[in-house]
Formats: C-alpha cells, structure tokens, sequence
C-alpha cells in the first residue's frame, strides 16, 4: 500500500507562492488527488511542478499533450517496426519472441513504473480532446493499465504527485473537473512581482526595479495586445535594462522604453507597444 507524503511544500528559492496555493498544493497531495491549475500563460504553472520536486527531492516526469496525441501514447508503445527489423536481420541481442523486449513505457508508465514517488506533470491538458482527458483521469484514477499486446497490468508503484495545467482555451469536462482539485493562478499583482523579483535578483537598483514593474503593467494594459508580457518577460527586460550601460533608471518614468522585443514576442503586439512609447516620448 502507497504512503502518503508528510512534507509539506510551502514554496522553493525562486518560487514565490501565497497561502492559498501552498494550502490546495499540500491537501491535494495528502489526498493523492490530481491538481489542475489554470490561469494564463506566464503565472507560473509549470514551473509549480518542478519546484515542487527539486523542494520534496522527488523527480519530475513531464507529459506535454498535444493536440493529436492518443492516451496509449502516454501510456506506453509498442515498437512493432524494431521487432520487424529484428525478426527479419536476426542480428539483435533481443529475444525477438519475448514482446516485452520491445515495450517502452510512457511518461504516465514511467511514473507508475518509477521506483520512488514521482511529482507528474501533465502540462497544457486543454489541447487534448474530451476522450483523452476522460479517459486519462480513469487510468489516473484507477492507477493501472492494460498493455493489450501481452495481456499485462501495469500497477502504480508509488501514486505519484499529479500536477495538470491548463491555459484555458478550452473547456475540460465536468468529469474530468469532478476528479481533480482545482486552484487559478491569478497574474501577480504588483507587490507578489516585487517578490517574485526579489528572489530572482540580489542587489538589484531599486529604482530600476521599481519603474521596470510600473512600466511593464502599463504595457501590459495597452488595448488588442494579444500575448500579454508574461512574468518571464519582465525578468528578462530587467535583466536587460541592468546590463544597459547608457540606460537609466529613470527613463522609464519619461516612457523611454527600450527592448521592448523582450516584452513583446509577436509583431503587432510589438509594434503597437513602441508606436504608443514613441508618441508619448513627444509631449
């Protein structure tokens, strides 16, 4: 029988979490039940699963979905073209009758597999259709799977820590909602950045830090910008501001907002963004 974990997680060096999340993130564990989290790009969602295993000592297996994967997929494969090869040629060490030789397990076999409890991540699930998330959440639920080519069950070892995450592009099931804990990341207000930041940088110019984090909330709110900067993007411009020589901190208090391609990733977004800072520069 599976044991549960006694420690806690309550954050990690370089990440800053509030009570709320710590609290669903320590339950969910304690109840082996998946955590699906969603909120937008860049608030930290992925990043949750990894410092949740680098804190615990745990390793992280990572399953990202895509839009055409089939749940066996995760599972395990059957490769059927090396046997082939094998059977033809006769030169291979393995025993060509023995199809275990040619099973490979899937990142969710992996963490059935694994020999110590695994934190699984199971990133961007919303690309996947209904069916796969169903029927994933009954193999999570159930914590074993059939391997149909040789009749055998895999058991989960040790029920590994279920992290899944969501960008919200489509809707998830009210099944697959019904078996998992569910936490919203909200985008960091100002002063959970400044922390955020704190523990990124040390020795920071806080008057850099500061004008950085009012610019970037500004930028952040200009109209039909499609892919907001991200709190990966603000660490990267403060990065970039800092190894500025000629750059000062009190520009960005004038609008002088430079690299700005550090913010924006996609083209009318950027343009846009300098097009209203270079009108602004002019009054």
């Amino acid at each position: 029988m599976n044991q549960p974990v006694n420690n806690e997680f309550h954050g990690a060096k370089k990440y800053v979490l509030d009570n709320e999340l710590a609290s669903i993130v320590n339950i969910s564990m304690k109840l082996e039940m998946p955590l699906l989290l969603k909120g937008e790009p860049g608030t930290g969602k992925t990043m949750l699963a990894y410092a949740i295993a680098d804190t615990l000592s745990m390793p992280l297996i990572t399953l990202n979905v895509k839009s055409s994967m089939k749940l066996v997929e995760a599972l395990y494969q059957y490769d059927t073209l090396t046997r082939l090869n094998d059977s033809r040629f006769g030169d291979s060490k393995r025993d060509v009758s023995n199809i275990d030789e040619y099973i490979k397990m899937g990142k969710i076999g992996q963490a059935f597999c694994a020999e110590k409890r695994t934190v699984l991540l199971i990133d961007e699930i919303d690309k996947a259709d209904t069916d796969f998330q169903d029927d994933m959440l009954d193999v999570l639920d159930q914590m074993q799977f059939d391997i149909i080519e040789t009749d055998k069950t895999v058991k989960t070892l040790h029920r590994p820590v279920i992290i899944i995450t969501s960008n919200a592009k489509k809707d998830l099931s009210d099944p697959f909602l019904g078996r998992c804990n569910f936490h919203h990341i909200a985008f960091p207000d100002p002063k959970m950045m400044r922390k955020i930041i704190n523990v990124h940088f040390e020795n920071m110019d806080e008057k850099l830090v500061e004008n950085a984090i009012g610019s970037f909330y500004r930028l952040r709110e200009l109209d039909a910008i499609e892919k907001k900067p991200a709190t990966r993007e603000l660490l990267n411009w403060i990065r970039a501001l800092n190894a500025d020589p000629d750059f000062k901190a009190k520009d960005l208090v004038r609008e002088k907002m430079p690299f700005l391609g550090v913010l924006f990733k996609k083209s009318p977004d950027y343009e846009r963004a300098k097009n209203l800072t270079s009108r602004r520069k002019m009054f």
